[in-house]
Order: structure tokens, then sequence, then C-alpha cells
């Protein structure tokens, strides 16, 4: 895959963040973009968007905890576009909450959106996936790394991504599909402030400087260049590839160091 261009590409959690940022840069690339997410008012608003600057798109409300509806977004994109090129996995819910304080229906939650709704997507898009040799991208996390105290249910859910993606890309080999795990550092989009709390209301704001993280442009262009580079993995910050280095040598080290840095967040949950 040489560019974007004229490529089906299905998004999921399109509405904000990094898949509102990918479908806009990608559609003025020339790519064609299946846009999914719950709120169906502003996947609307935003294909109205990029048909209005000359590109291609096409919308689908989905709850990618429902397989019914992932479905159904994967029949979108082949009844608009014909197939689907590039898969982006990119919904997902965040937490903030110690294990010995958490409901455990709020891990199931972050389970059914972050991991299932990975899994319910790929399982329909599959058979085009492979007809066409394209890409599926599990956008994952440095949680997905390592441990992310605080974030019981999100690096669960994460890990469980990345094994599920990596045992699909093996089982692919032979099919000329492309699997990637992009780890976006911290990012500054709405999920991180409807990241849930111990009782599974939504924290309504971020512990973090907004403006010290990345941008959701600034992934969406580097997970562009993931696509079509073929990579495997994509770590997007210091952080990140620190993370990816040091875990090999010194995990016990990383550990502490993890320890530290989300102790150090305003009103953190470690004590």
């Amino acid at each position: 895959m040489k560019t974007l261009k004229d490529k089906v590409i299905v998004i999921t959690g399109a509405s904000s963040g990094i898949g509102e940022a990918m479908a806009r840069e990608y559609a003025a690339r020339g790519a064609k973009v299946v846009l999914g997410a719950r709120s169906v008012q502003k996947l609307q608003l935003l294909a109205g968007e990029i048909r209005r600057h000359g590109g291609q798109a096409a919308y689908c409300g989905v709850d990618v905890t429902r397989p019914e509806e992932c479905r159904g977004l994967i029949d979108t994109a082949v009844r608009e576009f014909g197939g689907v090129d590039v898969l982006v996995c990119n919904a997902g819910i965040s937490m903030r909450a110690l294990f010995d304080d958490v409901e455990l229906e709020v891990l199931h939650r972050l389970m059914d959106v972050n991991f299932w709704g990975t899994v319910n997507c790929c399982k329909y898009a599959l058979p085009y996936l492979q007809r066409a040799k394209g890409s599926i991208v599990g956008v994952s996390s440095v949680a997905g790394l390592h441990g992310l105290p605080g974030r019981t249910g999100y690096s669960a859910s994460k890990y469980a991504m990345t094994g599920f993606l990596e045992t699909l890309r093996i089982e692919n080999l032979r099919k000329g599909l492309h699997v990637m795990i992009a780890c976006p550092g911290f990012t500054a989009s709405n999920v991180r402030f409807s990241a849930l709390t111990a009782d599974g209301s939504q924290q309504g704001e971020t512990p973090r400087d907004e403006s010290k993280m990345m941008s959701p442009v600034e992934v969406a262009r580097i997970v562009e260049r993931g696509i079509l580079r073929r990579k495997r993995l994509c770590l997007m910050e210091a952080e990140g590839r620190a993370t990816h280095f040091v875990k090999k040598f010194a995990p016990a080290f990383l550990d502490r160091m993890f320890y530290m840095v989300m102790a150090r967040e305003p009103d953190s949950p470690l004590r």
C-alpha cells in the first residue's frame, strides 16, 4: 500500500478524538472513510463536512459491544464502497480507580468495549480484509505494554486486544493480512474526560495537563505512516519506546517508575 487514496477505511469511535482526526486526515488524502460510533448525529455532521470538502464518507451508528451492529458497520462499507481495506479499531473507554475500590461491573464494561469491540468488528471485516490483503489497526496504549496502576481494567483490556490481534496476525501469515498495534501516549481527547471511576461514573475532568499531551491529529498521522509501512508495533513517543525497551531488561525498575509517576497525579487513587 503506497497511499491511502481510494482505500476503504472503517474507523470505530469516529465521532470524536483520535477517530475523528483519522476520519478527517484520511479523507483528505483520498481515502473512502466509513465512520462508526454511537452518536449518529455527530457522525452525520462529520460525514457531511468531509463530503463538502470533496471527500467520500459513509457512516453507521454502532455500539461495538453489540455484534449485530458491528456487522451493520461492515455491511455499510461493503454496500457503499465495495469492501474494506483498513479496519481501525479505535473505540474505547478508560478508567481511573484502584482494584481495591472498583466495582466489577466497571471492569466488565472496559473489556466489553475495548476487547470485545475489537473482536466483534474484526470478525465481520476479516473476509474482506483478507481479500484485499489489507490492514487491521488496534489502537492500544502504553497501558497495553505494561500494567498501569489505577487503570487495571484499561490495562487488562488493552493486553487482551494485543493478544487477540497478534494471534490473528499469525493465523493469517500466508494470507497477506497486516496487523498493527498502535500505542499512543497520553492523548488530549474526550476519552480522558469520560474515563470511568470506581463506581462507573465518568470522572468529568482529567488530572493531567492536556497541553502537554499528543494531539489526535498527531496520532492519526503516525498511524497512517505505520499502515503504509505495514509496521507490527507503532510506538508514538519517548515514553512508549522507553517502556518497551526497559521492560525487557529491568521490569521491576519499570514497576517502580510507573508507580511514582501515577502517584504524582492530582487526586491519585494510589496512597
